[in-house]
């Protein structure tokens, strides 16, 4: 293997670390999703409006929905994986996963390989598996109001499945492109979707309506994250024509469904383009980063705090924030436009230290900030690895195993540096899955992020995947996929690892197929309740489910 270049100005690369050998290059090709099941599905959608999804702030223009580019394994004329137990570097990339081994292959996966996105966690609240009161389950009327039809989702329950305590569903006659339905919050006990131009709060114990706020215009930026009371901000647009722009800030109380401030996120120049802005909030602070430029602003007030503008130098093309912390993407403006990872701080947006990537390599993802878990790849000589920055910047540790991981990422506005990626960290271990291998399921596999190395790795069981919701409290709670007949479990698994533990078995029968039949949907677990909803809808006038909440 051969060693990467030394970025400007870093110390030399310790034994063990940065290998990230250049793999032959294979034709491209991507086979349609088989396997979908017909029940409910939902088609990727494009942003509405014409939104185009952001290009590469970091350096990685989005591929479009179902194509990721390269060769997926077992794909005609690709050689069988290598049977030799051997390491090889993780590298995620914003639609998959590449693959380095002995057999000198590589290959991207897309998802779960059953033609269905993987699910997103949302949240950060730690694990709770206590159940609470819930009630029965809200079958309504069809009309948006209740669930998606009469009968009884819990009928033909089996010994030891728990229950569906209601389901949402939404009839919306809304653009030939469908609608976006990326946001949901769980908060107290209030559950919050966005759904096309509004926001909806509902009971999580029981989907009564609790409060509705409509906006002017399409919602086209949201962040899964909240302030420490329970509020967020909002982007829609600014008309409804094909030329309006995302540039419309609004907080939101998700408590009480209080408006807050609203204001429009001044230019920061000439070539400051509102398209598909991202969010990412700590503490009070909130940053809006589009293309090229960000900005950020106090939660509590909307006054201004500073922007990422910079006469010379590295520029900050885009920002992941969390926990209190925040650190800023920037390309360099020499000849290779390297770029540079820098840490910033929430109100100032000052650096203390920078780390520059080797020359091509660009920044994917952003898994964790406390400690730094980054995603990089050099997109010309198909190359990623997964590498552990220290509180100063300085590398620590590069993740490597063996298998194929797999990766999702957000779709339409909701994509970042923090969208993509099906993987949970806490303060010593990386959680990512692998792909599910032709129906034999998948695996969940811990690293230890002071080493880099394996910890421990627990199988889905046969046809099964596994997805990390969060890691908390000394452990990592993992969603075990619904199948047409199968119901979903929620599961704890120690951060040492060991025997899962089953905290809620999701019914079978016929609740089962409306839940495998999510595509993209999000998904978090909070005071003992499992929440599923879609991302986006068809809007066509017709119900379709887009919120399902499970309990005991």
């Amino acid at each position: 293997m051969t060693e990467p270049p030394q970025p400007p100005n870093q110390p030399p690369t310790p034994s063990g670390y940065g290998h990230l050998p250049g793999p032959p290059q294979p034709g491209y090709g991507y086979p349609p999703p088989g396997g979908q099941n017909p029940y409910a599905q939902q088609p990727q959608q494009q942003p509405p409006y014409g939104q185009q999804p952001p290009g590469g702030g970091h350096g990685f223009p989005p591929p479009p929905p179902h194509m990721p580019p390269g060769v997926p394994m077992g794909a005609p004329g690709m050689p069988p994986p290598s049977k030799k137990r051997a390491t090889v570097l993780i590298a995620a990339a914003v639609a998959g996963v590449l693959i380095l081994g002995t057999g000198a292959y590589f290959a991207f996966f897309k998802g779960e390989g059953k033609g269905k996105d993987q699910p997103v966690a949302q949240g950060s609240t730690p694990a709770d598996d206590k159940p609470s009161a819930s009630a029965s389950v809200d079958s309504g009327d069809g009309s948006g109001n209740g669930g998606a039809t009469a009968s009884d989702l819990n009928a033909g329950r089996k010994q030891g499945e728990d229950k569906v305590l209601w389901l949402k569903t939404s009839k919306i006659d809304g653009p030939g492109s469908g609608v976006d339905a990326t946001g949901q919050w769980i908060v107290g006990g209030t559950v919050v979707k966005s759904v096309w131009k509004t926001l909806t709060g509902y009971a999580a114990a029981d989907g009564k309506e609790k409060w509705t706020m409509a906006f002017p215009a399409v919602v086209c930026g949201v962040t899964g994250q909240t302030t420490a009371d329970g509020k967020t901000v909002v982007m829609y647009m600014d008309g409804e024509s094909d030329s309006a722009n995302c540039n419309q800030m609004r907080m939101v109380d998700l408590k009480t469904g209080k408006e807050g401030w609203s204001h429009e996120v001044p230019k920061e120049g000439l070539f400051d383009i509102f398209s598909s802005p991202n969010l990412a909030i700590t503490g009070d602070t909130v940053i809006v980063s589009r293309l090229g430029q960000s900005s950020a602003f106090k939660v509590s007030t909307g006054d201004k705090l500073f922007s990422s503008k910079q006469p010379d130098g590295c520029q900050p093309n885009e920002y992941a924030a969390g926990n209190g912390k925040a650190i800023a993407v920037a390309t360099c403006q020499d000849e290779d436009h390297t770029v540079e990872v820098q840490d910033a701080d929430p109100v100032t947006g000052k650096k203390t230290w920078s780390y520059r990537l080797p020359k091509g390599f660009k920044v994917t993802t952003v898994y964790a900030l406390d400690p730094i878990v980054l995603d990089i790849g050099n997109d010309e000589k198909k190359e990623r690895s997964i590498i552990v920055l220290g509180p100063d910047g300085k590398p620590r540790a590069t993740v490597a195993g063996q298998g194929s991981f797999a990766a999702s990422c957000g779709r339409g506005f909701e994509r970042s540096l923090q969208s993509c990626g099906s993987a949970s960290v806490d303060s010593n271990t990386l959680y990512l899955p692998t792909a599910p291998d032709a129906g034999k399921g998948n695996e969940l596999v811990a690293f230890d992020l002071a080493s880099g190395k394996e910890k421990w790795r627990t199988p889905a069981g046969e046809g099964r995947t596994l997805v990390p919701v969060k890691a908390a409290g000394g452990q990592v709670v993992v969603y075990r996929q619904a199948e047409d007949d199968k119901g979903g479990e929620v599961l704890t698994i120690p951060a040492g690892g060991g025997t899962p533990t089953a905290v809620l078995r999701n019914p079978s029968g016929p609740a089962a197929p409306i839940e495998s039949s999510f595509s993209s949907p999000k998904i978090d677990y909070v005071d003992g309740r499992f929440f599923l909803s879609a991302s986006s809808l068809r809007a066509q006038g017709k119900d379709e489910k887009f919120l399902m909440v499970f309990g005991k």
